[in-house]
């Protein structure tokens, strides 16, 4: 999952996520997020809170030699990672809640998976309506309810039995904002009026049910301070209570459903 606005995280971990979280989770919604937001040649596009840059890449096909794409993050890591994947993109490092550039400078802002972790969602929604030209357009993408993502709830539950309560925690923070009026309000708060909440079904896709604990419980620092008897016994845990999600291949995929908010700036 997308990474804390205000962690700074180091280059070895970018690349992990790069790596292993992008193909795995994030990147597949690069197109639906694109497509919902109509990016189109000669667009200017702003991705904010852009990460190793997975949608700032996708707009960069989209936008041709006469658009610019513009990939915003915090950390430090993230942008390293992001210029050596894909050195078109003009990568700019910065604060959600205070985008340093002008008032109407982009034709589309996107933000995917990110808005959950700022500490100010109301502010952040508002730079980002800030840096728009009159007509143009904005997408935001978080993931939808925990219930709909149900391999995430079973994962989470058997991390309660077994692991110290930060884990859980980590495995259910990013469905924070799953509630589709909750989500709505924010942009109400943010003084956007007229912004679409669809939810999108998706899924994910790890090698195994192994690689989805290494990756999605493993991989992120919560569980640095576990035993590795938990850790143990919540993959073996895992293995059976996932089954239903296993494929033929050995490969596990499970449900990840989103929201995507859209809205034009009249």
């Amino acid at each position: 999952m997308a990474k804390p606005e205000r962690r700074q995280v180091s280059t070895d971990a970018a690349e992990f996520y790069e790596f292993y979280v992008v193909p795995a989770v994030l990147g597949p919604w690069a197109s639906p997020v694109s497509d919902a937001v109509r990016i189109e040649a000669g667009n200017r596009v702003l991705d904010v809170a852009c990460g190793t840059g997975a949608l700032a890449r996708e707009a960069l096909t989209r936008v041709g030699q006469q658009g610019q794409v513009v990939g915003l993050d915090l950390d430090e890591g993230m942008l390293a990672v992001a210029a050596r994947t894909e050195p078109k993109v003009e990568w700019r490092q910065g604060d959600a809640g205070a985008l340093p550039f002008e008032d109407e400078s982009f034709d589309v802002v996107v933000s995917q998976f990110a808005l959950m972790y700022f500490p100010d969602r109301v502010t952040a929604l508002r730079e980002m309506w800030r840096v728009l030209v009159p007509n143009g357009r904005l997408a935001v993408a978080t993931w939808a309810s925990i219930d709909r993502a149900r391999g995430y709830r079973i994962l989470a539950e058997i991390a309660t039995k077994h692991c110290e309560p930060e884990v859980a925690d980590m495995l259910a923070a990013p469905h924070v904002l799953g509630d589709k009026a909750q989500l709505a309000e924010l942009f109400v708060e943010a003084r956007i009026s007229g912004a679409r909440v669809t939810l999108h079904e998706g899924s994910v896709r790890f090698a195994s049910v192994k690689e989805l604990v290494r990756i999605e419980v493993k991989g992120h620092p919560p569980a640095d301070h576990q035993s590795d008897e938990a850790m143990e016994t919540l993959a073996v845990e895992s293995e059976s209570a996932l089954a239903e999600f296993v494929q033929p291949s050995g490969e596990i995929v499970m449900p990840l459903d989103a929201h995507i908010v859209t809205v034009e700036k009249a």
